[in-house]
């Protein structure tokens, strides 16, 4: 009766399962919840990265106009001589926000734009900063690292007022061009510097420049994606979190229900239903509920047939013990053969017992594994009816068939179990019939079903008793019945093989009014599509 479990999957075969698709089956469902969302977000959180190319196009930017200025500047002083010079040097430097350096030929310092006028910047102190910008420097440390940026080397005014203290100018006198490079002030902000040559007498011009902006508009940047980032995340995880306890918190509540049932220890477990769920949590708390609920039937039902099986072997056994106890005692002949008469009838009722209780135990299993077919239900009474008159089992009761209607009487299901069911039908009702009294099979086909029902004309079935014949071991047998000829199994059995059939057996009045049983078969149509 019961249904076969499957042995659970070797550990080794979930492990090798679960490498071949790359699911992280040791995780927690909450934590893969939580990492699939942040994984989005890290990727958003990548373009933080991005913005170090946003820094190179704003030097690269700088660079092109420092080079410009550098050109502009020598080209306006070489033009230039005494106080003018002086004078152009001042005005463009506080002007432009540049530091002028003007050396000789002899690499003397000639001017400085800082000495002939106000400076037109001025490189802050770290210590002098407040502890938000040691922050901000921080990150741009850390990013730098990240991004394996080469090390910038610190910028700082040389005491040695000569032009050898500045590579730069060698350079650019040598190669007879302007080049510009860059260094990092005290607050981590870049320093670009251009060398240029002046006039053909060995002069160069050095131009500083401290471009602080660059470091203030990539750190607003990266600001501005930090903050939509962390707001994203800080979301991102609440949602998580919220649609992590809505999954999560109904599946260990099943889980503890489940194992409650499993473990036996509480026959009153209720799995949690969540009619409020109208989702696929819910439908699957709603099926391991109703499953958890035809689970424990079953097995109810399998021990209650099982104490059943021991009672009902337990009568004919003692009976057969006491007969084959006793014959050793007995000497009188005719009494010797009674005792061995009664001892054989208990065989017999042994055997039928066994072959029934056999049967019905494998019914489920069998036709859980059987492919239906269209079945003539028509066809298969009168074969079945034809049959049973051959061999005379129906005893002095006619069976008459009445097909009602024209519609077509085919069902799905297995031939030999429908069958099996009209002949404990049949059998019930001829065990029931008064000798001479007709047995009528009608046949119908109404709103998409088949309708068999089986009518004799015996005392009836009480109202009270009319689910309890259905029972296994049940059995309301007339008194004049040969002992041991039935088992009480056959209607149980006929039940269980129409409902597997999606049908439905149940016992009524007559439709005429008369006395006697009706018990009534209701089977789907074939449907031929």
């Amino acid at each position: 009766m019961a249904d076969k479990i499957q042995p659970a999957a070797p550990r080794g075969h979930r492990s090798a399962l679960a490498s071949r698709l790359g699911l992280p089956w040791r995780i927690s469902l909450t934590a893969r919840i939580l990492a699939v969302n942040i994984i989005a977000l890290a990727l958003l959180a990548g373009s933080l990265f991005y913005i170090d190319s946003y820094r190179r196009e704003l030097l690269a930017e700088r660079y092109r106009l420092a080079r410009s200025e550098a050109d502009i500047t020598a080209a306006a002083l070489a033009d230039e001589s005494g106080a003018h010079r002086l004078k152009l040097m001042s005005r463009i430097s506080a002007e432009q926000d540049l530091r002028l350096r003007l050396f000789a030929g002899d690499g003397r310092l000639v001017a400085d734009s800082f000495e002939l006028g106000p400076p037109s910047y001025s490189l802050i102190d770290p210590a002098t900063e407040p502890w938000y910008q040691d922050a901000a420097r921080m990150l741009d440390r850390g990013m730098d690292f990240l991004l394996g940026a080469p090390a910038i080397p610190a910028y700082h005014d040389p005491a040695d007022r000569q032009a050898s203290a500045w590579p730069e100018l060698a350079s650019a006198l040598r190669q007879g061009k302007t080049l510009v490079s860059h260094k990092t002030a005290p607050d981590q902000t870049p320093v670009i510097i251009a060398a240029t040559p002046v006039g053909t007498d060995g002069s160069a011009l050095l131009v500083t420049r401290n471009a602080r902006d660059i470091t203030e508009n990539v750190r607003m940047a990266r600001q501005t994606l930090a903050f939509i980032v962390g707001g994203a995340l800080g979301v991102s995880i609440l949602l998580s979190l919220f649609l992590a306890r809505t999954i999560v918190e109904p599946l260990r509540k099943l889980v503890r229900a489940a194992v409650r049932v499993r473990l036996g220890r509480d026959r009153s477990v209720v799995v949690p239903r969540l009619p409020d769920r109208r989702d696929e949590i819910g439908l699957l708390a709603r099926a391991i509920s109703d499953m958890s609920g035809a689970l424990r039937q079953r097995i109810d039902a399998v021990e209650s047939f099982a104490a059943d099986v021991a009672h009902e072997l337990k009568n004919p056994l003692t009976s057969l013990r006491s007969a084959l106890e006793s014959l050793d005692r007995v000497k009188e002949p005719d009494l010797r053969r009674q005792l061995i008469g009664v001892a054989q009838d208990d065989v017999r009722r042994i055997d039928f017992l066994v072959t029934e209780i056999a049967d019905a135990s494998r019914i489920d299993a069998q036709l859980s594994r059987t492919t239906f077919e269209p079945v003539d239900m028509l066809r298969l009474v009168q074969a079945l009816v034809a049959e049973r008159d051959q061999r005379g089992v129906n005893g002095s009761s006619p069976v008459a068939i009445v097909r009602e209607g024209s519609d077509p009487l085919v069902v799905p299901g297995d031939p030999a179990r429908l069958e099996r069911v009209l002949q404990n039908l049949l059998d019930n009702a001829v065990s029931f019939s008064p000798v001479g009294s007709p047995i009528e099979i009608t046949l119908s086909s109404v709103e998409g079903r088949v309708k068999i029902a089986v009518s004799d004309r015996g005392p009836g079935i009480p109202a009270s008793a009319r689910e309890r014949i259905f029972e296994r071991f049940h059995s309301l047998r007339p008194s004049r019945e040969e002992f041991g000829k039935h088992s009480g199994l056959g209607l149980a059995i006929a039940r269980t093989i129409i409902e597997a059939h999606f049908g439905k057996l149940v016992a009524t009045d007559r439709t005429d009014g008369a006395p006697g049983a009706r018990l009534v078969i209701s089977l789907p149509t074939w449907d031929d599509e």
